[in-house]
């Protein structure tokens, strides 16, 4: 009986979620595809002194997807290139509650609702760098994968791992609100 009410008011609601669909994807890379090393952007600085690599970095890597380290996020936020967008991949309450200033919110787990005005926006930047909250958060990997599969080149895609947490510790500034929205604060380290 509990199966079948939960099953039914998952189908009446609007936020209800699609049965079929996978909220998990595993994989940026074609079926045999091997995963390869990041572009010729510096996104990561390589390891010194026999020091082995992250294992977040080699979990993005296996998955086709391009880690970006906190300096390199930093200084093309304060430099502002035109070609560079953020993309939030949290809640709603989360992404109103502060988040990267200008950034697109891509809640994974809503695509459909965000996809139509995230996608075009993806596809026009040079580099699109898609974060969530950091630390153990996979939502930026999910929604990475997801805006590769549903056609932004790889090559141009870049995954925040410090995400919204190591933004915030850094004391950088944070957007209230809706995006565009003007309401900036800067939180203190």
């Amino acid at each position: 009986v509990g199966l079948t009410v939960s099953l039914l008011a998952n189908q009446i609601s609007p936020r209800g979620l699609k049965l079929a669909r996978d909220y998990f994807p595993k994989s940026a890379l074609p079926t045999g595809q091997t995963p390869r090393e990041p572009n010729a952007v510096a996104v990561l600085r390589p390891p010194e002194n026999g020091q082995t690599r992250s294992p977040l970095f080699e979990r993005l890597l296996g998955k086709g997807l391009q880690p970006i380290e906190h300096a390199t996020v930093a200084e093309l936020f304060r430099a502002s290139p035109a070609g560079v967008i953020f993309v939030d991949a949290r809640s709603d309450e989360r992404y109103h509650a502060g988040h990267v200033p200008g950034a697109y919110q891509f809640d994974p787990y809503r695509m459909e609702r965000y996809l139509p005005e995230v996608l075009p926006a993806c596809l026009m930047a040079e580099r699109s760098i898609v974060y969530c909250g950091g630390g153990d958060c996979e939502d930026s990997e999910s929604s990475a994968i997801l805006l590769s599969q549903a056609g932004v080149p790889l090559n141009r895609l870049f995954v925040y791992a410090g995400g919204f947490a190591e933004w915030v510790t850094n004391g950088l500034p944070v957007e209230l609100g809706p995006r565009g929205s003007g309401q900036l604060r800067t939180p203190s380290p």
